[in-house]
Protein backbone atom coordinates (compact mmCIF):
# COMPACT_ATOMS: atom_id res chain seq x y z
CA UNK A 1 0.00 0.00 0.00
CA UNK A 2 2.79 2.53 0.72
CA UNK A 3 4.25 1.48 -2.63
CA UNK A 4 0.49 2.60 -4.38
CA UNK A 5 0.50 5.54 -2.41
CA UNK A 6 4.28 6.42 -3.14
CA UNK A 7 3.57 6.06 -6.91
CA UNK A 8 -0.06 7.90 -6.70
CA UNK A 9 1.93 10.55 -5.19
CA UNK A 10 4.43 10.79 -7.33
CA UNK A 11 1.65 11.07 -10.79
CA UNK A 12 -0.10 13.00 -9.04
CA UNK A 13 1.09 16.41 -10.17
CA UNK A 14 1.60 15.08 -13.63
CA UNK A 15 -2.33 14.16 -13.98
CA UNK A 16 -3.78 17.54 -12.84
CA UNK A 17 -1.47 19.13 -15.39
CA UNK A 18 -2.81 16.19 -18.15
CA UNK A 19 -6.33 17.35 -16.70
CA UNK A 20 -5.25 21.21 -16.83
CA UNK A 21 -3.95 20.21 -20.54
CA UNK A 22 -7.25 18.91 -21.76
CA UNK A 23 -9.67 21.49 -20.33
CA UNK A 24 -7.87 24.38 -22.72
CA UNK A 25 -7.53 22.45 -25.93
CA UNK A 26 -11.29 22.37 -26.58
CA UNK A 27 -12.86 23.86 -29.64
CA UNK A 28 -13.52 26.78 -27.78
CA UNK A 29 -9.77 27.92 -27.73
CA UNK A 30 -8.04 28.22 -30.94
CA UNK A 31 -4.47 25.99 -31.81
CA UNK A 32 -2.11 28.97 -30.64
CA UNK A 33 -3.36 30.06 -27.53
CA UNK A 34 -4.00 26.55 -26.00
CA UNK A 35 -0.24 25.66 -27.14
CA UNK A 36 0.76 29.16 -25.40
CA UNK A 37 -1.14 27.85 -22.49
CA UNK A 38 0.31 24.82 -22.20
CA UNK A 39 3.47 25.94 -22.16
CA UNK A 40 2.76 28.59 -19.76
CA UNK A 41 0.85 25.43 -17.43
CA UNK A 42 4.47 23.38 -17.98
CA UNK A 43 6.68 26.10 -16.61
CA UNK A 44 4.34 27.10 -13.59
CA UNK A 45 3.40 23.71 -12.54
CA UNK A 46 6.40 22.29 -12.85
CA UNK A 47 9.22 24.82 -12.44
CA UNK A 48 10.47 23.55 -16.51
CA UNK A 49 12.22 26.52 -18.09
CA UNK A 50 11.97 28.10 -21.58
CA UNK A 51 9.28 24.96 -22.80
CA UNK A 52 9.12 25.70 -26.45
CA UNK A 53 7.72 24.06 -29.29
CA UNK A 54 9.85 24.27 -32.56
CA UNK A 55 7.81 23.16 -35.95
CA UNK A 56 9.76 21.83 -39.12
CA UNK A 57 9.02 23.87 -42.08
CA UNK A 58 9.05 21.67 -45.37
CA UNK A 59 9.89 24.61 -47.78
CA UNK A 60 13.21 25.53 -46.18
CA UNK A 61 13.85 21.95 -44.63
CA UNK A 62 14.47 23.32 -40.86
CA UNK A 63 13.05 23.46 -37.51
CA UNK A 64 12.38 26.75 -36.11
CA UNK A 65 11.24 27.93 -32.38
CA UNK A 66 7.45 28.89 -33.54
CA UNK A 67 5.99 29.54 -30.33
CA UNK A 68 7.96 29.69 -26.29
CA UNK A 69 7.35 30.56 -22.58
CA UNK A 70 10.43 32.64 -22.75
CA UNK A 71 12.90 35.54 -23.95
CA UNK A 72 14.67 34.29 -26.93
CA UNK A 73 18.31 35.60 -27.33
CA UNK A 74 18.38 34.38 -31.19
CA UNK A 75 14.72 34.76 -32.66
CA UNK A 76 15.99 33.86 -36.11
CA UNK A 77 17.72 30.38 -34.74
CA UNK A 78 16.88 27.74 -37.02
CA UNK A 79 18.02 23.69 -36.65
CA UNK A 80 18.51 21.27 -39.78
CA UNK A 81 17.45 17.27 -39.78
CA UNK A 82 20.29 15.71 -37.39
CA UNK A 83 22.12 19.26 -36.03
CA UNK A 84 22.03 19.91 -32.38
CA UNK A 85 19.29 17.78 -29.71
CA UNK A 86 16.31 19.31 -31.79
CA UNK A 87 17.48 18.46 -35.27
CA UNK A 88 18.29 14.56 -33.85
CA UNK A 89 15.50 14.14 -32.14
CA UNK A 90 13.36 15.02 -35.60
CA UNK A 91 15.22 13.02 -37.15
CA UNK A 92 14.96 9.68 -35.46
CA UNK A 93 11.96 10.26 -33.74
CA UNK A 94 13.34 9.58 -30.25
CA UNK A 95 13.25 11.53 -27.19
CA UNK A 96 16.43 13.09 -25.49
CA UNK A 97 17.33 13.59 -21.98
CA UNK A 98 20.53 16.02 -21.57
CA UNK A 99 21.27 15.59 -17.55
CA UNK A 100 24.08 18.20 -18.04
CA UNK A 101 23.75 20.83 -20.88
CA UNK A 102 27.46 21.87 -21.40
CA UNK A 103 28.19 18.24 -21.18
CA UNK A 104 26.75 17.03 -24.35
CA UNK A 105 28.80 17.56 -27.54
CA UNK A 106 25.64 18.18 -29.82
CA UNK A 107 23.60 20.67 -27.37
CA UNK A 108 24.41 23.77 -29.74
CA UNK A 109 22.82 26.59 -27.31
CA UNK A 110 20.93 28.61 -30.40
CA UNK A 111 18.04 29.92 -29.74
CA UNK A 112 17.95 31.53 -26.27
CA UNK A 113 22.04 32.32 -25.34
CA UNK A 114 22.26 30.72 -21.91
CA UNK A 115 24.92 31.52 -19.67
CA UNK A 116 27.84 29.30 -18.18
CA UNK A 117 26.06 29.45 -15.33
CA UNK A 118 22.58 27.93 -16.74
CA UNK A 119 24.50 25.61 -18.93
CA UNK A 120 26.20 23.73 -16.44
CA UNK A 121 23.13 23.64 -13.93
CA UNK A 122 20.49 22.53 -16.13
CA UNK A 123 19.48 19.66 -17.62
CA UNK A 124 17.59 19.35 -21.57
CA UNK A 125 14.55 17.30 -22.15
CA UNK A 126 13.49 16.90 -26.03
CA UNK A 127 10.85 14.91 -27.24
CA UNK A 128 9.44 14.15 -31.16
CA UNK A 129 5.63 15.86 -31.80
CA UNK A 130 4.23 13.49 -34.56
CA UNK A 131 1.57 13.79 -36.88
CA UNK A 132 -1.76 12.73 -35.87
CA UNK A 133 -2.17 11.16 -39.18
CA UNK A 134 -0.28 8.03 -40.78
CA UNK A 135 1.83 7.42 -44.43
CA UNK A 136 0.93 4.53 -46.53
CA UNK A 137 2.89 2.55 -44.49
CA UNK A 138 1.32 3.50 -41.55
CA UNK A 139 4.07 5.94 -40.08
CA UNK A 140 3.50 8.72 -38.28
CA UNK A 141 5.45 11.79 -39.36
CA UNK A 142 7.91 13.80 -37.02
CA UNK A 143 6.21 17.93 -37.60
CA UNK A 144 8.22 18.78 -35.19
CA UNK A 145 10.01 18.84 -31.07
CA UNK A 146 8.67 19.94 -27.63
CA UNK A 147 11.66 20.76 -25.23
CA UNK A 148 12.02 22.04 -21.93
CA UNK A 149 15.30 23.11 -19.54
CA UNK A 150 14.83 21.42 -16.40
CA UNK A 151 16.92 21.70 -12.92
CA UNK A 152 19.60 19.06 -12.70
CA UNK A 153 18.24 15.77 -10.84
CA UNK A 154 18.70 12.59 -10.77
CA UNK A 155 18.61 10.36 -14.43
CA UNK A 156 15.12 8.87 -13.27
CA UNK A 157 13.66 11.79 -12.64
CA UNK A 158 14.36 13.47 -15.72
CA UNK A 159 13.25 10.06 -17.69
CA UNK A 160 9.99 10.59 -15.90
CA UNK A 161 10.06 13.61 -17.13
CA UNK A 162 10.66 12.76 -20.60
CA UNK A 163 8.21 10.29 -20.58
CA UNK A 164 5.37 12.97 -19.44
CA UNK A 165 6.81 15.15 -22.01
CA UNK A 166 6.02 12.06 -24.71
CA UNK A 167 2.15 12.12 -23.45
CA UNK A 168 1.63 15.55 -23.43
CA UNK A 169 3.32 15.59 -27.55
CA UNK A 170 0.91 13.32 -28.50
CA UNK A 171 -1.74 15.43 -26.60
CA UNK A 172 -0.95 18.09 -28.77
CA UNK A 173 -0.63 16.73 -32.50
CA UNK A 174 -3.48 18.48 -33.78
CA UNK A 175 -2.57 21.82 -32.98
CA UNK A 176 1.14 21.05 -33.66
CA UNK A 177 -0.23 20.18 -37.66
CA UNK A 178 -2.19 23.58 -37.81
CA UNK A 179 0.60 25.38 -36.60
CA UNK A 180 2.81 23.86 -39.58
CA UNK A 181 0.23 24.46 -41.65
CA UNK A 182 -0.76 28.28 -40.34
CA UNK A 183 3.07 28.78 -40.75
CA UNK A 184 3.45 27.55 -44.86
CA UNK A 185 -0.54 29.63 -45.03
CA UNK A 186 1.53 32.68 -43.88
CA UNK A 187 4.58 32.26 -46.16
CA UNK A 188 2.41 31.65 -49.28
CA UNK A 189 0.57 35.27 -48.19
CA UNK A 190 3.67 36.91 -47.59
CA UNK A 191 5.47 35.38 -50.97
CA UNK A 192 1.86 37.07 -52.73
CA UNK A 193 2.21 40.43 -51.07
CA UNK A 194 -1.21 39.99 -49.09
CA UNK A 195 0.48 39.60 -45.77
CA UNK A 196 3.42 41.58 -43.52
CA UNK A 197 6.09 39.08 -42.31
CA UNK A 198 4.15 39.48 -38.84
CA UNK A 199 7.04 37.37 -36.74
CA UNK A 200 9.28 40.65 -37.76
CA UNK A 201 7.17 43.06 -37.89
CA UNK A 202 4.55 42.72 -35.31
CA UNK A 203 7.28 42.46 -32.89
CA UNK A 204 9.04 45.65 -33.69
CA UNK A 205 6.10 48.04 -34.58
CA UNK A 206 3.99 46.50 -31.26
CA UNK A 207 1.64 49.34 -31.79
CA UNK A 208 0.48 49.47 -35.54
CA UNK A 209 -2.46 47.12 -35.88
CA UNK A 210 -3.29 46.20 -39.33
CA UNK A 211 -6.14 43.58 -40.37
CA UNK A 212 -6.83 45.21 -43.49
CA UNK A 213 -5.64 44.24 -47.03
CA UNK A 214 -4.33 48.14 -47.45
CA UNK A 215 -2.41 48.06 -44.63
CA UNK A 216 -0.93 44.56 -44.78
CA UNK A 217 0.74 45.35 -48.10
CA UNK A 218 1.76 48.72 -46.38
CA UNK A 219 3.95 46.29 -43.60
CA UNK A 220 4.93 44.17 -46.16
CA UNK A 221 6.53 47.30 -47.81
CA UNK A 222 7.93 47.87 -44.53
CA UNK A 223 9.55 44.53 -43.84
CA UNK A 224 11.20 44.76 -47.50
CA UNK A 225 12.80 48.07 -47.05
CA UNK A 226 13.81 47.99 -43.49
CA UNK A 227 16.95 46.06 -43.79
CA UNK A 228 17.99 48.34 -46.59
CA UNK A 229 19.38 51.56 -46.06
CA UNK A 230 17.72 53.12 -49.24
CA UNK A 231 15.56 56.68 -48.40
CA UNK A 232 12.16 56.23 -47.60
CA UNK A 233 9.03 58.99 -47.92
CA UNK A 234 6.51 58.28 -46.08
CA UNK A 235 2.99 59.77 -47.26
CA UNK A 236 -0.17 60.27 -46.09
CA UNK A 237 -2.55 62.43 -44.21
CA UNK A 238 -2.23 63.91 -40.86
CA UNK A 239 -2.78 61.59 -38.13
CA UNK A 240 -1.95 58.49 -40.32
CA UNK A 241 0.57 56.93 -37.98
CA UNK A 242 3.32 58.14 -40.44
CA UNK A 243 6.04 58.34 -37.13
CA UNK A 244 5.29 54.31 -36.20
CA UNK A 245 5.71 53.16 -39.28
CA UNK A 246 9.45 55.33 -39.53
CA UNK A 247 9.90 53.46 -36.05
CA UNK A 248 8.75 50.17 -37.64
CA UNK A 249 11.53 50.75 -40.19
CA UNK A 250 14.33 51.62 -38.11
CA UNK A 251 13.53 48.39 -36.02
CA UNK A 252 13.61 46.12 -39.07
CA UNK A 253 16.66 47.42 -39.97
CA UNK A 254 20.56 46.60 -38.88
CA UNK A 255 20.59 49.86 -37.22
CA UNK A 256 17.91 49.00 -34.80
CA UNK A 257 20.19 49.21 -31.77
CA UNK A 258 21.56 52.68 -32.67
CA UNK A 259 19.67 55.99 -32.24
CA UNK A 260 16.24 56.88 -33.91
CA UNK A 261 16.39 61.05 -34.24
CA UNK A 262 13.19 62.10 -35.14
CA UNK A 263 12.80 66.27 -36.13
CA UNK A 264 9.48 67.88 -37.12
CA UNK A 265 10.27 70.46 -39.78
CA UNK A 266 7.34 72.63 -39.21
CA UNK A 267 7.53 72.49 -35.48
CA UNK A 268 9.98 74.97 -35.60
CA UNK A 269 10.79 78.71 -37.29
CA UNK A 270 12.90 78.30 -40.59
CA UNK A 271 15.65 79.87 -38.92
CA UNK A 272 16.37 77.65 -36.60
CA UNK A 273 15.80 74.28 -38.62
CA UNK A 274 19.42 74.32 -39.98
CA UNK A 275 20.71 75.22 -36.56
CA UNK A 276 18.74 71.66 -35.23
CA UNK A 277 19.78 69.71 -38.12
CA UNK A 278 23.64 70.15 -38.75
CA UNK A 279 24.71 72.14 -35.01
CA UNK A 280 26.85 75.32 -34.87
CA UNK A 281 29.42 76.27 -33.42
CA UNK A 282 29.99 78.88 -30.26
CA UNK A 283 29.52 82.07 -31.50
CA UNK A 284 27.90 81.46 -34.70
CA UNK A 285 24.72 83.68 -34.38
CA UNK A 286 23.04 85.43 -31.31
CA UNK A 287 22.49 83.26 -28.75
CA UNK A 288 24.92 80.33 -29.63
CA UNK A 289 27.29 80.09 -26.33
CA UNK A 290 28.26 76.42 -26.94
CA UNK A 291 29.18 74.37 -29.37
CA UNK A 292 26.07 71.83 -30.51
CA UNK A 293 25.63 68.47 -32.16
CA UNK A 294 23.00 68.83 -34.91
CA UNK A 295 20.87 65.98 -35.95
CA UNK A 296 22.55 64.39 -38.46
CA UNK A 297 25.54 63.88 -35.90
CA UNK A 298 23.34 62.62 -33.33
CA UNK A 299 21.97 60.08 -35.78
CA UNK A 300 25.09 58.92 -36.80
CA UNK A 301 25.10 55.20 -37.62
CA UNK A 302 21.28 55.21 -37.14
CA UNK A 303 18.20 56.65 -38.89
CA UNK A 304 16.80 60.34 -38.87
CA UNK A 305 13.11 60.90 -39.42
CA UNK A 306 12.34 64.35 -40.78
CA UNK A 307 8.43 64.71 -40.35
CA UNK A 308 6.78 67.33 -42.47
CA UNK A 309 10.16 67.57 -44.51
CA UNK A 310 7.85 69.59 -47.37
CA UNK A 311 8.10 72.85 -44.94
CA UNK A 312 12.04 72.72 -45.06
CA UNK A 313 13.32 76.18 -46.55
CA UNK A 314 14.80 75.73 -49.95
CA UNK A 315 18.43 76.74 -48.46
CA UNK A 316 17.85 74.30 -45.40
CA UNK A 317 16.81 71.78 -48.44
CA UNK A 318 20.00 72.14 -50.36
CA UNK A 319 21.62 70.82 -47.11
CA UNK A 320 20.19 68.36 -46.72
CA UNK A 321 20.24 67.10 -50.10
CA UNK A 322 24.35 67.17 -49.51
CA UNK A 323 24.28 65.38 -46.25
CA UNK A 324 22.34 62.52 -48.05
CA UNK A 325 24.13 62.31 -51.44
CA UNK A 326 27.84 63.09 -49.57
CA UNK A 327 27.45 61.84 -46.21
CA UNK A 328 28.66 64.86 -44.72
CA UNK A 329 27.72 68.20 -43.08
CA UNK A 330 28.96 71.11 -41.73
CA UNK A 331 27.65 72.80 -38.18
CA UNK A 332 26.76 76.66 -38.69
CA UNK A 333 29.56 79.06 -38.37
CA UNK A 334 32.32 76.22 -38.96
CA UNK A 335 33.62 75.43 -42.37
CA UNK A 336 35.12 71.57 -41.12
CA UNK A 337 32.94 69.13 -42.84
CA UNK A 338 32.17 66.25 -40.40
CA UNK A 339 31.45 62.83 -42.06
CA UNK A 340 28.05 61.33 -41.06
CA UNK A 341 26.61 57.72 -42.00
CA UNK A 342 22.65 58.44 -41.43
CA UNK A 343 19.72 56.82 -42.97
CA UNK A 344 17.13 59.00 -44.16
CA UNK A 345 12.86 58.45 -43.56
CA UNK A 346 11.13 61.19 -44.68
CA UNK A 347 7.41 62.28 -44.33
CA UNK A 348 4.23 64.21 -45.49
CA UNK A 349 1.17 65.15 -45.99
CA UNK A 350 1.77 67.54 -48.73
CA UNK A 351 1.72 67.15 -52.72
CA UNK A 352 5.77 67.56 -53.16
CA UNK A 353 4.83 67.32 -56.66
CA UNK A 354 2.98 70.54 -56.97
CA UNK A 355 5.70 71.91 -54.63
CA UNK A 356 7.55 71.18 -57.23
CA UNK A 357 6.21 72.55 -59.81
CA UNK A 358 6.18 75.69 -58.09
CA UNK A 359 9.28 76.09 -56.97
CA UNK A 360 9.04 75.34 -53.45
CA UNK A 361 10.38 72.15 -53.29
CA UNK A 362 13.58 71.23 -54.83
CA UNK A 363 13.41 68.92 -57.73
CA UNK A 364 16.99 67.05 -56.62
CA UNK A 365 15.84 66.57 -53.31
CA UNK A 366 12.50 65.10 -54.25
CA UNK A 367 13.98 62.09 -56.36
CA UNK A 368 16.45 61.82 -53.80
CA UNK A 369 14.03 61.08 -50.99
CA UNK A 370 11.54 59.36 -53.22
CA UNK A 371 13.53 55.86 -53.53
CA UNK A 372 10.82 53.82 -51.67
CA UNK A 373 7.87 56.11 -51.25
CA UNK A 374 4.89 54.28 -48.92
CA UNK A 375 1.57 55.55 -48.67
CA UNK A 376 -0.37 55.11 -45.52
CA UNK A 377 -3.86 55.20 -47.09
CA UNK A 378 -6.43 57.21 -44.84
CA UNK A 379 -8.81 55.36 -42.28
CA UNK A 380 -11.97 55.99 -43.50
CA UNK A 381 -10.73 53.95 -46.73
CA UNK A 382 -8.97 50.71 -44.21
CA UNK A 383 -12.49 50.82 -42.38
CA UNK A 384 -11.60 47.07 -41.12
CA UNK A 385 -9.37 48.22 -38.75
CA UNK A 386 -11.56 50.62 -37.30
CA UNK A 387 -12.58 47.98 -34.67
CA UNK A 388 -9.35 46.72 -33.84
CA UNK A 389 -7.61 50.02 -33.15
CA UNK A 390 -10.58 50.82 -31.11
CA UNK A 391 -10.05 47.87 -28.87
CA UNK A 392 -6.49 48.33 -28.94
CA UNK A 393 -6.29 52.20 -27.62
CA UNK A 394 -9.30 50.63 -25.49
CA UNK A 395 -7.02 48.02 -23.79
CA UNK A 396 -3.90 50.85 -22.96
CA UNK A 397 -5.75 53.60 -22.01
CA UNK A 398 -7.79 51.11 -19.42
CA UNK A 399 -4.83 49.64 -17.73
CA UNK A 400 -3.24 53.32 -18.08
CA UNK A 401 -5.69 54.77 -15.94
CA UNK A 402 -6.38 52.10 -14.26
CA UNK A 403 -10.42 51.06 -15.15
CA UNK A 404 -12.01 47.62 -16.07
CA UNK A 405 -13.38 48.46 -19.44
CA UNK A 406 -13.92 44.88 -21.69
CA UNK A 407 -15.67 46.05 -24.70
CA UNK A 408 -17.46 48.54 -26.99
CA UNK A 409 -20.95 48.54 -27.37
CA UNK A 410 -22.77 47.45 -30.68
CA UNK A 411 -24.08 50.88 -30.73
CA UNK A 412 -20.99 52.50 -30.27
CA UNK A 413 -18.89 50.61 -32.57
CA UNK A 414 -21.62 51.72 -35.53
CA UNK A 415 -20.64 54.57 -34.90
CA UNK A 416 -16.86 54.50 -34.95
CA UNK A 417 -17.38 52.39 -38.33
CA UNK A 418 -20.11 54.95 -40.17
CA UNK A 419 -17.90 58.41 -38.72
CA UNK A 420 -14.91 59.35 -41.71
CA UNK A 421 -12.58 60.06 -39.15
CA UNK A 422 -10.81 63.12 -40.85
CA UNK A 423 -8.03 62.94 -37.85
CA UNK A 424 -7.20 59.71 -38.93
CA UNK A 425 -5.91 57.43 -36.09
CA UNK A 426 -4.52 60.48 -33.97
CA UNK A 427 -8.13 61.51 -33.60
CA UNK A 428 -9.60 57.93 -33.40
CA UNK A 429 -6.54 57.35 -30.44
CA UNK A 430 -8.06 60.82 -28.61
CA UNK A 431 -11.42 59.68 -29.34
CA UNK A 432 -10.98 56.87 -27.33
CA UNK A 433 -8.89 57.86 -23.96
CA UNK A 434 -11.80 60.17 -23.72
CA UNK A 435 -14.39 57.26 -23.69
CA UNK A 436 -11.82 55.70 -21.07
CA UNK A 437 -11.91 58.67 -19.10
CA UNK A 438 -15.86 59.56 -19.03
CA UNK A 439 -16.96 55.75 -18.76
CA UNK A 440 -17.53 54.55 -15.52
CA UNK A 441 -18.58 50.85 -16.54
CA UNK A 442 -17.67 47.73 -18.09
CA UNK A 443 -18.48 49.04 -21.69
CA UNK A 444 -17.97 52.29 -23.72
CA UNK A 445 -21.50 53.16 -25.29
CA UNK A 446 -22.20 55.71 -27.45
CA UNK A 447 -22.73 58.56 -24.63
CA UNK A 448 -19.25 58.69 -24.05
CA UNK A 449 -18.11 58.99 -27.61
CA UNK A 450 -17.50 62.78 -28.56
CA UNK A 451 -20.20 64.94 -29.87
CA UNK A 452 -18.75 64.96 -33.79
CA UNK A 453 -19.73 61.40 -33.73
CA UNK A 454 -23.21 61.90 -32.95
CA UNK A 455 -23.56 64.25 -35.42
CA UNK A 456 -21.76 61.99 -38.02
CA UNK A 457 -24.32 59.27 -37.38
CA UNK A 458 -27.47 61.29 -37.26
CA UNK A 459 -26.62 62.81 -40.92
CA UNK A 460 -26.66 59.04 -41.43
CA UNK A 461 -29.58 58.22 -40.50
CA UNK A 462 -32.80 57.44 -41.94
CA UNK A 463 -34.21 61.24 -41.92
CA UNK A 464 -37.60 59.75 -42.67
CA UNK A 465 -38.38 57.80 -39.39
CA UNK A 466 -40.27 59.02 -37.24
CA UNK A 467 -39.55 60.49 -33.51
CA UNK A 468 -41.36 57.14 -32.13
CA UNK A 469 -39.29 55.02 -34.90
CA UNK A 470 -36.20 56.41 -34.00
CA UNK A 471 -36.64 56.10 -29.99
CA UNK A 472 -37.79 52.27 -30.71
CA UNK A 473 -34.49 51.93 -32.55
CA UNK A 474 -32.75 53.23 -30.02
CA UNK A 475 -34.28 50.87 -27.57
CA UNK A 476 -33.96 48.14 -29.83
CA UNK A 477 -30.22 48.66 -29.75
CA UNK A 478 -29.88 48.95 -25.95
CA UNK A 479 -31.76 45.63 -25.41
CA UNK A 480 -29.15 43.61 -27.94
CA UNK A 481 -26.53 45.13 -26.34
CA UNK A 482 -28.03 44.16 -22.96
CA UNK A 483 -28.56 40.38 -24.35
CA UNK A 484 -25.53 40.45 -25.98
CA UNK A 485 -23.12 41.20 -22.56
CA UNK A 486 -25.81 38.95 -20.25
CA UNK A 487 -25.04 36.04 -22.91
CA UNK A 488 -28.89 35.62 -23.27
CA UNK A 489 -29.90 35.66 -19.39
CA UNK A 490 -32.94 38.35 -19.59
CA UNK A 491 -32.72 38.47 -16.23
CA UNK A 492 -29.02 39.51 -16.01
CA UNK A 493 -29.88 41.86 -18.86
CA UNK A 494 -32.59 43.59 -16.62
CA UNK A 495 -30.25 44.13 -14.11
CA UNK A 496 -28.16 45.55 -16.26
CA UNK A 497 -30.86 48.40 -17.83
CA UNK A 498 -31.92 48.72 -14.43
CA UNK A 499 -35.43 47.66 -15.10
CA UNK A 500 -37.85 44.64 -14.26
CA UNK A 501 -37.47 41.54 -15.86
CA UNK A 502 -41.15 41.61 -17.01
CA UNK A 503 -39.98 45.07 -19.27
CA UNK A 504 -37.46 43.12 -20.52
CA UNK A 505 -39.20 40.07 -21.21
CA UNK A 506 -42.14 42.40 -23.06
CA UNK A 507 -39.65 43.74 -25.19
CA UNK A 508 -37.67 41.19 -26.07
CA UNK A 509 -41.05 39.78 -27.79
CA UNK A 510 -42.23 43.14 -29.02
CA UNK A 511 -39.14 43.46 -31.28
CA UNK A 512 -39.33 39.69 -32.22
CA UNK A 513 -35.79 38.76 -30.29
CA UNK A 514 -34.45 35.36 -29.37
CA UNK A 515 -33.01 35.93 -26.40
CA UNK A 516 -31.11 32.15 -27.09
CA UNK A 517 -28.96 33.29 -30.14
CA UNK A 518 -27.25 35.25 -27.77
CA UNK A 519 -25.83 32.92 -25.53
CA UNK A 520 -22.84 32.76 -27.51
CA UNK A 521 -22.20 36.15 -29.36
CA UNK A 522 -21.94 37.55 -25.40
CA UNK A 523 -18.84 35.07 -24.93
CA UNK A 524 -17.19 35.96 -28.47
CA UNK A 525 -17.28 40.01 -27.37
CA UNK A 526 -15.15 39.39 -24.18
Amino acid sequence: MDDVATHAQEIGPYLHTLRKILSVMGPQSSFQSSLKTLLKTLAEDHGMLRPHISIFDPETKHLKVSLTHAQMKNAQATYEPGQGITGQVFTTGQPVVVPVMKEHPAFLNKAFGRTEEELGSLAFVCVPVLSPNKDSEGVQEVIGTLSVDIPREPVDMLEAHCRFLEVVAGMIANQAAYLQEEIARQKHLISQGLMAGSSEIESEAPNIVATSKPMRLVLNQVRQVGPSRATVLLRGESGTGKELFAEAIHQASPRAEMPLVKLNCAALPSELVESELFGHQKGAFTGAVANKKGMFELAHQGTLFLDEIGELSLSAQAKVLRAIQEQEIQRLGSEQTINVDVRVICATHQNLEEQVENGQFREDLYYRINVFPIFIPPLRERREDILPMAEHFLKVYAKEYGKDIKRVSTPAIELLTQYDWPGNVRELKNCLERAVLLCDEAVIRTYHLPPTLQTAESSATDTNLSFCDAVAKFEQELLVDALKKAKGNMLQAARDLRVSYRIVNYKVKKYGLDAKKFSSSGRSKK
